[in-house]
């Protein structure tokens, strides 16, 4: 057989893989994979560095499939080149339990990168992992010993560039200049709609250009073509690359090829057989492999067997000259604080006057900076108003990849994809910052980060009606019920600047998941009891009278928690026997046991207020039928916060007196 025959038998292979494992699951999208199997193929086969034996290898090329509905090109090839992907998982596709869902998800899959399938989300994660890549190159590689050197590849599609994200995204990586991020454009003007003319008509490579992206246009079934433009791409050394590929979806496909009928569903029995007699496929067999072909993908088992080797020699010898840096990027790839850290962590004490929990938590990070070396991350245009800023560090830019502080810009979504692509990396820790109001442009990326347990820290100040004269379009009030409706995301808003260092203590230890720290605009006094702090259970006894069961409990979270400890003293010289429950995080409470829970809420207790400003929704958990919520149920105004307070009720005569009413309910 001669190499053409043979990279066409391939080629052909990947794409029959695809065909039978959307058709019998009745379900899928077989037009991408028949489209770019040649792109694929030749990326896989000659330039994508990767141990199918180990698919956690550091130094490992990315490949990230943006287009997640082509699911099907993606674990074809990981099965083909020999990773813990039996065919029978193929056959499995779209079903229950199985390694071959809908969309790629990362954790699940064995070679999976990341979670991909709402458009563009890989694509900013692609630039998030060449910042990873990048940071770390600069940081720990030596001229003698390149220990983290590797390029991130994705395919990506028309759906990925019409999205909003990836324009903030790679406007950013144009002006980061990422040269080893190399975009495949699956350029086949079909979307389910139909010819992508219909909405989608802007020269988008002169747009990547604008961008600073190093940009070419080929043939994308021609292999030569694309093997020479990825050597184009990796010479661009000061862009990152996009190579449109015009291709064909649903290629070979007599009725269908050139059609949105081959995007979003099967192809159908009888066109199935009429696109194998078209590929001149002789087996009648479904996921027929030919013996040639996957021994010729299998050759990238021994391939990456010798990259990585030839890696843990490089990595041996770095360890010899310098075991200082091996020993960094070690407890870094691991996800390991460096001991000794939380020392840094400060203190607060009332006599130092009140705090933002924004300022204090910009202490926090200013105070651990030094000895979380891989702590990284930045704000999107709000860095001094987050106090997100690393004061003794550069910033991250082309030429000065080992600084530490981003300007994502005006960008809030991308920010947020882009964080964890770089947790996704690994090696570093990365935060972002924005106000609690524009979550909203971030909940893709968080919902995707909650989902996937990525270990992204994301930083919302002025959350609440507290940040006063900007008024309701800045004034968060169900932004915080709707985050907690996120499975998986663990959300902090603390009460105080000390909460605010033990919540950052939780969010850095944390490293199975996304961390969400809420913080105030408005300055909160501190409180002296510390020692009774326990954030890291999501809710604990702030104050109490010393009874097992008192006549009220009162409930806040954040900067509200000033209110139920100035009622607390209200009540008490009523002879009133109350408690105050500092609870800054719902889902860490949640997670306790029942006997914890019990403790702080005891149920014989039904005479229950919570203070929040924003919507009471979710709240009823924790009140119970009895209790009563002091919420906001309303936009805001723009007015001082104090004004805001007193006309909405967040006032301690008001908290006095809701709970007096409440203890009356609970007797009846």
């Amino acid at each position: 057989m001669t190499a053409q025959s043979l990279d066409q038998l391939a080629v052909n292979t990947i794409r029959t893989l695809a065909i039978d494992t959307v058709q019998k699951a009745n379900s899928g999208h077989p037009g991408l994979p028949m489209g770019i199997a040649d792109v694929a193929y030749v990326l896989w086969t000659q330039f994508l560095r990767h141990n199918p034996r180990n698919p956690d290898w550091p130094n490992r090329d990315r490949f990230i499939l943006s287009a997640g509905h082509g699911s099907t090109l993606l674990y074809g090839l990981l099965h083909l080149t020999g990773y813990d992907l039996p065919l029978e998982q193929l056959k499995q596709f779209r079903q229950w339990d199985s390694l071959t869902p809908g969309h790629p998800e990362y954790g699940l899959t064995p070679g999976v990168e990341t979670t991909t399938g709402p458009l563009g989300q890989g694509f900013a994660n692609g630039v998030g992992m060449a910042i990873a890549e990048a940071f770390l190159a600069e940081t720990l590689n030596r001229p003698e010993y390149k220990i983290i050197d590797h390029y991130t590849y994705a395919i990506v599609s028309d759906g990925d560039l019409m999205e909003g994200i990836s324009h903030e995204a790679a406007s950013l990586a144009g002006h980061m200049k990422l040269g080893k991020l190399i975009y495949f454009y699956d350029d086949n003007h079909i979307s389910i709609d139909g010819s992508t003319d219909l909405a989608f008509t802007e020269d988008r490579m002169k747009r990547f250009e604008a961008y600073g992206w190093h940009v070419q246009q080929i043939d994308g079934h021609n292999r030569a073509a694309v093997t020479e433009a990825i050597k184009a791409a990796q010479a661009a050394v000061d862009k990152p690359s996009i190579i449109a590929c015009r291709t064909h979806i649903g290629y070979g496909s007599p009725h269908k090829q050139d059609t949105s009928g081959a995007h979003g569903s099967p192809l159908g029995p009888d066109e199935v057989k009429l696109t194998k007699a078209a590929y001149g496929w002789e087996a009648d067999e479904d996921f027929f492999i030919p013996p040639a072909a996957l021994a010729h993908f299998r050759e990238a088992v021994e391939r990456g067997a010798q990259w990585e080797a030839a890696w843990q020699s490089r990595w041996q010898a770095c360890a010899q000259a310098h075991p200082e840096v091996v020993r960094q990027l070690q407890q870094a790839l691991s996800g390991e604080l460096p001991a000794g850290w939380e020392a840094a962590l400060p203190t607060f004490a009332p006599e130092d006057g009140p705090l933002a929990t924004r300022a204090a938590s910009g202490r926090v990070l200013n105070a651990i900076a030094p000895h979380i070396p891989t702590l990284i991350g930045g704000s999107a245009d709000l860095a001094p108003s987050n106090n997100t800023f690393l004061k003794a560090y550069p910033a991250f830019a082309n030429g000065s990849y080992a600084g530490r502080n981003f300007h994502f810009g005006v960008r809030e979504h991308g920010m947020s994809s882009i964080l964890n692509g770089m947790a996704l990396h690994g090696g570093v820790i990365p935060y972002g910052g924005t106000f609690l109001v524009f979550a909203d442009y971030s909940r893709p990326a968080l919902r995707l980060a909650a989902m996937s347990h990525i270990p992204a820290i994301f930083i919302f100040t002025h959350d609440s009606i507290g940040l006063g004269e900007d008024g309701p379009t800045h004034q968060p009030v169900e932004q915080l019920a709707a985050l907690r409706a996120i499975p998986h995301l663990i959300i902090l808003r603390p009460a105080d600047a000390n909460e605010t260092t033990l919540a950052w203590k939780v969010a850095l230890e944390k490293r199975d998941g996304p961390v969400v720290l809420l913080l105030t605009r408005q300055k909160l006094p501190v409180f002296s009891l510390l020692q009774k702090a326990d954030v890291a259970k999501g809710a604990y006894i702030l104050l109490d009278t010393g009874k097992v069961y008192p006549d009220v409990i009162l409930i806040a979270s954040g900067s509200e928690v000033t209110l139920a400890v100035d009622a607390y003293e209200r009540l008490s010289e009523q002879g009133i026997a109350a408690r105050v429950v500092s609870m800054p995080s719902w889902e860490l409470f949640r997670s306790q046991p029942e006997g914890y829970r019990n403790k702080i809420l005891p149920p014989a207790v039904s005479a229950r207020v919570a203070i929040e400003a924003g919507v009471s929704m979710g709240w009823e958990r924790w009140v119970g039928p009895k209790g009563s919520v002091i919420s906001l149920e309303r936009f805001g105004a723009s007015a001082p916060y104090k004004t805001l307070y007193r006309h909405f009720g967040f006032t301690v005569e008001n908290v006095v007196l809701r709970a007096l009413k409440t203890i009356d309910i609970s007797r009846k």
